[in-house]
């Protein structure tokens, strides 16, 4: 019964948290996340999260990213890539970078900096993306910027993870064979997601192959998502992204990653089933899959995380100024780094770029992995960077939804920002 009271309470926190929310017009993800380390630290939830909690906060967190992609519309993700390849590559350089020097510079230890690097590399897009969601921006040109980059930044830092731990470890060295694999592997998953885009959901298609094979013509997910006249609809999408959800697990990527994609790829037409204008199944599915995802499932993945924030009072003192040095130096780099490659890279404009700098500054799935590899299993890093980098961790979610939240009206262009000859806000109006 100890999972049900757990639940219990962190369903209480969410249901409190979207009433704080409501009061001060601020994402509620701040507050889920406020929520779960203020009771992890109270004692009322456990430091060490149960199995059920956890897996039911990996089943939140993927429908959260599937209902995300479920949204999007393909052709703007593939053009979002084209212009999100140096936010991916500055965005990720900059933070590793800084977190690399800064922890060497206080600690001296250059393979505990290499696990600090790693940790601060990914960007939490979950996080981004739920905090412009809360904002109504979660359909912009620059949301879309986000998301690509940093679904990108997540499948080079994984690669980085393979590669790069077992050195820092000891446990192995970087060889050409290792680092074909993991890009083989990178590469093999899309293609498959490509496959399935092209050829198995359609069930029509100007491909030529289409024409060829009219066996083809007899499949797709359409009839999949039709079965007993719809009714199965929001069980049959579900299905899909949880299978490649696992598939994305199995080449070594986060299972959010194969959600996200598997949103994506399913689109509206598939829904299409009836010409009656009262049975809009997507427009169904889409208010069920939002439901769970963002009221009462995916918030759990939030105040979990929340809970990974522990903080001893006397440790936090002594590395006050390692957390205020790299904070602001992760705060400074990834803006920076992450605007300016989305202004003279990706051709977005002032108000847009800004947004992406800010949106790219989360922290969550990868770099605890990391830490965890780092400071439980191997004993690399210390206790006091590990609280550094936790501390750094909570600031810099905090914030994302805050910098969001303050960014929107110049955003918007109802304020308007102008630093010298540059025009920073959204000087034509609503964006």
């Amino acid at each position: 019964m100890h999972d049900m009271f757990y639940l219990a309470i962190i369903w209480a926190g969410v249901f409190l948290s979207y009433f704080a929310a409501h009061k001060t017009k601020l994402t509620p993800v701040l507050y889920f996340l406020a929520f779960g380390s203020t009771m992890v630290n109270l004692g009322v939830l456990p430091q060490e999260s149960t199995e059920f909690i956890r897996g039911f906060s990996e089943i939140g967190i993927i429908l959260i990213m599937f209902a995300l992609g479920f949204e999007e519309d393909t052709n703007n993700f593939v053009r979002g890539i084209k212009r999100s390849w140096g936010i991916a590559l500055f965005g990720a350089l900059a933070p590793f970078a800084v977190a690399y020097y800064v922890t060497l510079y206080f600690w001296q230890d250059p393979r505990l900096s290499l696990m600090c690097g790693l940790a601060m590399t990914a960007t939490a897009v979950s996080l981004t993306m739920v905090s412009l969601k809360g904002e109504g921006l979660q359909n912009s040109g620059a949301a879309t910027g986000i998301m690509t980059s940093a679904i990108l930044d997540d499948i080079a830092s994984l690669a980085a993870v393979a590669i790069l731990v077992p050195l820092a470890t000891g446990d192995a060295e970087v060889t050409a064979a290792g680092i074909a694999l993991i890009a083989g592997k990178a590469v093999l998953f899309f293609f498959i997601i490509l496959l399935l885009e092209l050829f198995v959901f359609p069930h029509s298609s100007r491909l030529r192959l289409y024409h060829r094979i009219p066996l083809l013509r007899h499949f797709g997910i359409r009839h999949f998502i039709g079965f007993s006249r719809g009714e199965q609809a929001t069980l049959a999408v579900l299905l899909v992204a949880l299978v490649i959800a696992l598939l994305s697990y199995e080449f070594g990527f986060h299972p959010a990653v194969g959600a996200y994609m598997a949103g994506l790829i399913i689109k509206q037409e598939y829904f299409q089933l009836f010409e009656e204008p009262e049975h809009d199944q997507y427009e169904q599915t889409k208010k069920i899959v939002d439901n769970v995802a963002f009221s009462w499932i995916g918030p759990v993945f939030f105040v979990e995380l929340g809970t990974k924030i522990v903080f001893d009072q006397s440790i936090l003192l002594a590395v006050v100024p390692q957390i205020a040095i790299l904070t602001c130096g992760i705060l400074l780099g990834q803006v920076l780094s992450a605007s300016m490659a989305a202004r003279f890279t990706g051709n977005y404009q002032w108000h847009e770029s800004l947004l992406i700098g800010f949106g790219m500054l989360g922290r969550a799935e990868l770099a605890f992995v990391v830490m965890d590899i780092g400071y439980v299993q191997n004993s690399i890093i210390n206790t006091e960077a590990f609280y550094t980098l936790m501390a750094t961790c909570f600031v810099l979610n905090v914030t994302v939804p805050l910098s969001i939240a303050a960014w929107k009206p110049f955003f918007e262009g109802t304020k308007q920002l102008r630093v010298g000859a540059i025009q920073l806000s959204n000087g034509g109006g609503k964006g």
